[in-house]
């Protein structure tokens, strides 16, 4: 089946680039393209495509509010193409958490706009395309200080693997983190370029203070940990799990970093009194980590398959009989913390 896909974008060029990169894929069409939100709208309307190009640094719109419409009103697989300014890669973050499924750099690591991007659009169409929305959740907020969770007694670190729609995922498990959580890692599969964004928009809404990971960081309660997405592995290190580590390795799972490695230097290190979340991703990730975690004597949790994006790795990892508890996702961190009295 051919994937249809919509290109919206202001600049004559980059409409012209991007189509050239995906002229070549037999299973992708490009149906039409748009140079603003109004454009877009009638063409979406007209032509109900599978997936969605959006840059949302357009000027004269505001992208945020269009992406808003269309996940509220119309959603719709949308890939986020952005440009290589700090302003831009903070927009895409806040687009992720608003429910683009991924996000796409114009550029090149050398900054240039080659033709030829080796398909990595291609893939991402592709794996878009496979998203299908059930439940759409309103965004985050900070909790009040008396609604707020505590931790379990003996629960000594939480490691947390996402993908595709893990952004906006971990903004509904970690509004509900108590500011005084064990330490928490998290591998969400993201370009390196967004981490940091990504990292300040979990931030404004979890308690717990979220960071970017620093390799030899000690590990402290109240601190959420988000791997920096830049080619190397995040696992725990010391003998009783004292710090992160972040070391250089191939992929693993499609990956790097990649949760299963994470979820299995856990499992050696922390065993039983660790806590691992497995949340919407596309293939296996994390799956066989999460079961090492099991074994360990973890308590292990997936979320469930109405509130995925994309129920790939939550649904490997319950096939393998990796989670202890299957859960919505905003019901998670109750089955991580309790109530306080």
């Amino acid at each position: 089946m051919t994937i249809r896909v919509l290109i919206i974008d202001d600049s004559p060029t980059m409409r012209a680039i991007l189509m050239s990169r995906l002229a070549a894929e037999d299973d992708i069409s490009v149906i039409g393209t748009a140079a603003n939100a109004a454009e877009g709208r009638e063409l979406i309307k007209r032509f109900n495509p599978d997936v969605v190009t959006l840059d949302i640094e357009m000027p004269g719109m505001n992208g945020l509010d269009f992406l808003e419409k269309i996940m509220t009103l119309r959603p719709t697989p949308v890939i986020v193409v952005s440009g290589a300014t700090q302003e831009g890669n903070s927009v895409t973050a806040r687009a992720l958490a608003l429910g683009a499924v991924d996000c796409y750099a114009k550029a090149d690591r050398s900054g240039s706009l080659p033709l030829d991007d080796n398909g990595r659009l291609a893939a991402l169409i592709r794996e878009a395309s496979q998203v299908r929305f059930n439940n759409r959740w309103p965004v985050a907020k900070r909790l009040s200080a008396s609604s707020r969770n505590v931790m379990l007694d003996d629960t000594r670190l939480i490691a947390v693997g996402s993908s595709t729609g893990g952004v906006e995922a971990l903004q509904i498990l970690l509004r509900d983190f108590p500011a005084d959580c064990p330490p928490t890692l998290i591998v969400q599969h993201v370009n390196a370029r967004f981490a940091p964004a990504i990292a300040e928009t979990l931030n404004a809404v979890c308690p717990a203070t979220v960071m970017l990971a620093q390799s030899d960081l000690p590990l402290r309660k109240g601190h959420i940990y988000l791997a920096p997405g830049d080619d190397r592995h995040m696992t725990v290190g010391g003998s009783v799990g004292q710090y992160i580590k972040l070391r250089q390795g191939a992929q693993i799972s499609g990956h790097m970093p990649s949760a299963d490695v994470l979820f299995e230097s856990v499992a050696q290190t922390i065993g039983a009194k660790a806590v691992g979340i497995l949340l919407t991703g596309m293939g296996a990730d994390g799956a066989r980590g999460l079961l090492a975690m099991a074994n360990a004597g973890a308590h292990t949790i997936a979320q469930d398959e109405a509130t995925c994006t994309v129920f790939g790795m939550p649904r490997a990892a319950i096939a393998l009989g990796a989670a202890r508890v299957v859960s919505p996702i905003d019901h998670i961190a109750r089955h991580t913390f309790r109530k306080a009295a």
